[in-house]
């Protein structure tokens, strides 16, 4: 193992970077990865707020005592540059695309949704070209680095780079481990304590069983939620789910699924905070301007608690223990996108899934899960088929595609609506649409 790590994070101008920048220096300074330098890179639109953050990461890293050199820059090339590990956190379009993405389905009466459905579909043909650009860099500069995905929608986009690229990419979400600690608040324990068998897709993950130290409280924790407890992000409605449906699937549904099983109500949501104080991409808009402006503060060294409203809750915890299992070939278990491979017998062999993986010098290994329960397996492999038709319009631009991939999601599922929807995204965002033009 080389000693001095170099690490890239693409979009290093998110408000997000403080947090991933806390978790390296934990780890830098508890010995486990000898990190020597990080490489903030992103675009010039972004240049503003890459030098508040990477300023204000800087000051971290001195407060720390961290002996870690930060880089800030516009130039991916030379941030990718024999890079031993590469992380994306980047949303093409910057913030207005995703408002957009949030109110073009919401005039079709669909819900309007970042990561799902049509605005997902959208956020996914804008970074699927970006994607494989990077990659493409990648191969040439850094071949042998890991690729830490963290880039919505993950789980198409760990796909797209899976099945078009050499790269060796992991996609992560903070779903899973999200789940886990809302588990561990429930119980008022501490989270190692424990453990859920995951199974499904990005956004779309099924808790199969739940274990509190070493025991299996599936029904117990599903009792909890249908009386009420809280059982979401802060990024979604905490709308209740009803105790029959929770029953009946037997199974810890992710915060996500309740625009699948709850959709009218969702909808109504949506439809409901886009009229009061604007759609989530205008709420998050807001709380980023308030964020850069206490990251500006010369004397704030620290990660601010604030960045907790924001919605990206232990995505630095997945990302840092990711890299660090990684390099020190831990062989622990972490809830991660990977390559099907016969994980999960109902979905082809080749696209994403999201799993209990062992993670170790090699990747990510996937944990056996076999067929799934049946009320899972029809969602899930429609979401499938929806995704892999999503990659393929991304890469290639195929309008015929792009159409199929919108008729059969569940939250769209009207060829003449999605005809119209998927137009007017193509309109919408066609300088960020190469492969459309």
């Amino acid at each position: 193992m080389k000693t001095g790590l170099k690490i890239a994070t693409i979009g290093g101008g998110s408000s997000y970077t403080p947090e991933i920048i806390e978790g390296f220096i934990n780890k830098k300074l508890s010995g486990e990865l000898p990190i020597k330098d990080i490489y903030l890179v992103d675009i010039k639109e972004g240049k503003e707020k890459l030098d508040i953050v990477g300023n204000l990461a800087k000051r971290m890293v001195k407060k720390a005592g961290a002996d870690i050199n930060i880089h800030l820059t516009l130039d991916r090339r030379e941030a990718l540059k024999d890079a031993d590990f590469v992380t994306t956190q980047f949303r093409v379009g910057l913030m207005e695309a995703r408002i957009r993405d949030e109110k073009i389905p919401l005039a079709y009466d669909l819900i309007g949704q970042e990561t799902t459905g049509a605005g997902g579909f959208a956020k996914a043909q804008r970074t699927i070209p970006v994607i494989l650009d990077i990659c493409k860099d990648m191969e040439e500069l850094c071949p042998e680095a890991w690729l830490i995905n963290f880039t919505n929608p993950s789980g198409i986009i760990t796909e797209a780079v899976l099945k078009y690229t050499k790269i060796k990419v992991i996609g992560l979400c903070n779903v899973p481990i999200g789940m886990v600690s809302m588990v561990a608040e429930l119980y008022g324990v501490s989270s190692d304590r424990i453990y859920i068998e995951f199974g499904g897709l990005n956004h779309l993950v099924w808790g199969r069983k739940i274990y509190k130290d070493g025991i299996d409280v599936t029904k117990e924790v599903i009792d909890m939620i249908k009386d009420g407890k809280a059982f979401s992000m802060k990024n979604i409605p905490n709308t209740q789910w009803g105790g029959e449906l929770l029953d009946a699937l037997g199974v810890l549904p992710c915060p996500y699924h309740r625009y699948y099983y709850l959709t009218q109500e969702m909808l109504k949501e949506c439809k409901e905070q886009a009229e009061k104080e604007g759609t989530r991409g205008e709420v998050v808009r807001k709380l980023e301007k308030d964020l850069f402006q206490l990251y500006k503060d010369p004397d704030l060294a620290i990660k601010p608690p604030q960045l907790a409203k924001r919605g990206g809750a232990h995505y630095s915890e997945a990302a840092v223990n990711l890299i660090n299992s990684i390099y020190n070939d831990k062989k622990d278990i972490q809830y991660v996108n990977v390559r099907n491979d016969g994980t999960i017998l109902d979905l082809p062999e080749n696209v994403a899934i999201e799993c209990n993986c062992v993670i170790d010098k090699n990747g990510a290994h996937p944990i056996h899960i076999g067929h799934m329960e049946t009320s899972i397996r029809g969602l899930l492999q429609i979401v499938k088929a929806y995704e892999e038709l999503t990659v393929e319009a991304g890469v290639k631009g195929d309008y015929k595609a792009a159409l199929k991939a919108l008729t059969i999601h569940p939250l769209v599922k009207d060829a003449s609506v999605a005809k119209k929807v998927l137009d007017d995204i193509i309109r919408e965002n066609i300088e960020y649409l190469p492969q459309y033009k």
